[in-house]
């Protein structure tokens, strides 16, 4: 990952609260280990929680690394948006992944309730 993409995420986390973009959960930026025993989580349920670049429009739908189309993602909700055949846009996918949450369907069993049953309204946050 190039420099300035990891700085474009850590920026976007940073105005994120690092929060998900679209699970609103809090997001591993740097010691997984420490961020598993915050949360009593084992680490690859940690590592599901890593902080990632997010790209609004994929890089090969012609979306690039400008600060308006990087966002913060978990690993979770950043791998399952783009496995998707036909990937939602990134409005679609945070109601998506809330309505999920809330019926307790997103993350491995038992990790909402570590993270204190976090999660919040999602949605897209919109950068200049």
């Amino acid at each position: 990952m190039s420099k300035l993409l990891v700085n474009r995420r850590i920026a976007a986390a940073a105005s994120q609260g690092f929060l998900c973009i679209y699970c609103r959960l809090p997001m591993c930026e740097g010691d997984p280990d420490g961020f598993a025993r915050r949360y009593g989580l084992s680490l690859r349920q940690a590592l599901l929680l890593r902080c990632t670049a997010e790209h609004l429009r994929a890089r090969m739908d012609g979306g690039g690394d400008g600060k308006a189309n990087v966002a913060a993602a978990c690993a979770h909700c950043n791998m399952l948006r783009h496995r998707a055949r036909d990937p939602l846009s990134p409005l679609a996918f945070a109601a998506h992944v809330q309505h999920r949450l809330k019926r307790g369907a997103w993350l491995p069993a038992g990790m909402l309730g570590k993270l204190g049953g976090r999660g919040g309204p999602g949605g897209v946050v919109r950068r200049s």
